[in-house]
């Protein structure tokens, strides 16, 4: 953070998951880490702000290699629980980061945006 803090500021994304926020039945590990980075966006936020530097993440639920691995059935099964009805193009959470790293996302920070097309409502 010393290069941010001399800058001026800076902008943080860190990305978390679903399972960090909600738990998931098998993934215990996993959802423990996910919920760690939740835990340390927030403090950062809270520590770096006086710097100028925001720190957010974004919690996307997204069709990447991880949700290849499943079965097709469990597949659907998951989507049908999704208002959505769908997983999420990397593209849209690539989008999410590109806007909380902008100017725009300047008065954002210790936010946990889910990107999850309603999985999480």
């Amino acid at each position: 953070m010393p290069h941010l803090r001399r800058q001026g500021g800076g902008r943080i994304v860190n990305v978390t998951s679903y399972s960090g926020l909600h738990g998931n039945v098998g993934q215990a590990n996993y959802a423990t880490a996910k919920a760690g980075i939740i835990g340390f966006t927030r403090t950062a936020a809270k520590e770096l702000g006086r710097f100028g530097i925001t720190v957010n993440a974004i919690s996307p639920n997204a069709d990447t290699r991880m949700i290849a691995s499943i079965s097709p059935e469990r597949r659907r099964e998951i989507e049908a629980t999704i208002p959505l009805g769908r997983f999420g193009d990397p593209a849209e959470m690539a989008a999410a980061v590109a806007f909380l790293a902008s100017d725009g996302g300047a008065y954002i920070t210790g936010a946990v945006l889910p990107i999850d097309g309603g999985l999480s409502i």
